[in-house]
């Protein structure tokens, strides 16, 4: 998938633990795994917003695009 969810990264700086930010953005930690592991197909920007408050980022630290070589067009 060319978009790669960089949650875990942003948490590893902050010394964050998944339940804390689950709790501090409003969502279960279950959720919270399923954007982690790039198993989401969406993210509300109202989501995305108080993920960037919490961890005081911006969207771009939290999402990367990887162009997929070899992929057809």
């Amino acid at each position: 998938m060319p978009i790669v969810v960089r949650i875990d990264v942003e948490l590893a700086r902050r010394k964050m633990s998944v339940g804390e930010f689950a709790e501090r953005v409003g969502l279960t930690p279950a959720n919270v795994a399923v954007l982690k592991n790039g198993r989401a197909k969406a993210v509300r920007f109202s989501t995305l917003e108080a993920m960037c408050r919490v961890l005081d980022c911006q969207p771009g630290d939290l999402l990367e695009y990887v162009d997929d070589e070899g992929e057809e067009r």
